[in-house]
């Protein structure tokens, strides 16, 4: 039995539809408090579902690939959605929205990557990222680990001291190994907002133009947001939302003259 709890943000009106919002890595969707108030203020409906063993959801954690935890969001763009949504994942979450815009191509009306990582990356970066998973280690271990993986120069990593799930987190890794890269990266045939962070590490300089060029830019456009890294979201929540609200009205005003 699956039960997905979502956090659900909007406005009267909620005239530019819904955008799902899929955390990070080992995160939750309570990463997104600050920008759902702004997407919403934007028209946006914005629904938050909580990754399995976050929050309220529950299900099966083991023997999972992508696919389930996209059919996760796929029920809550039926359910909450009214069948048709943007997805943006950030991180790890965007795996997710890519999934969803593959397997479920219907529900999908374009796919946002929030500091999509390269195709492969410097196997430093994950082993931060388990330093940061990992909560029984001391905090200044712990923020050295953010600083890198995650937080531009100049901007606070004990922002993300909290909200890790080192229980899910060993699900989602195992998810994302038993699910091949291929089944996912192209998105489906979405539409493909490429957000870049200025200083991500896990996206390098020379890798900046990889999804446009192997998608192709009738699909994708990129946008590289100054002064963030990894994080993203936290460094810069107001260019993120500015970023994604303009595109969608892209999408809008193509639907209708076409």
């Amino acid at each position: 039995m699956v039960s997905i709890d979502t956090i659900v943000d909007e406005a009267a009106g909620a005239e530019a539809g819904a955008l799902v919002l899929l955390p990070s890595s080992s995160r939750d969707s309570e990463d997104f408090d600050d920008v759902a108030g702004m997407f919403a203020a934007e028209g946006f409906r914005v629904l938050r579902p909580q990754p399995r063993g976050m929050g309220g959801s529950t299900g099966p954690m083991r023997d999972l690939t992508l696919h389930d935890y996209a059919r996760d969001v796929a029920e809550v763009i039926r359910r909450l959605g009214d069948g048709d949504a943007i997805v943006l994942g950030h991180a790890f979450g965007q795996w997710i929205g890519r999934c969803v815009a593959a397997d479920h191509p219907h529900l999908v009306r374009g796919v946002v990557l929030a500091a999509a990582a390269a195709k492969s990356v410097d196997p430093m970066l994950r082993e931060n990222l388990s330093r940061c998973v990992d909560t029984s280690l001391p905090d200044s271990e712990r923020l050295a680990a953010l600083r890198h993986a995650f937080f531009a120069p100049g901007h606070d990593p004990s922002v993300w001291l909290s909200n890790w799930h080192p229980g899910a987190s060993v699900s989602q890794r195992a998810a994302s190994a038993a699910t091949p890269q291929s089944d996912w990266w192209g998105a489906g045939a979405a539409p493909v907002l490429d957000i870049i962070a200025e200083h991500d590490p896990w996206r390098p300089i020379a890798t900046r133009t990889a999804i446009l060029d192997e998608l192709g830019a009738s699909r994708v456009t990129v946008t590289v947001i100054p002064d963030a890294s990894h994080a993203l979201i936290p460094e810069q929540p107001r260019a993120v939302v500015l970023a994604v609200t303009a595109w969608v009205r892209t999408l809008t005003t193509e639907n209708h003259d076409a």
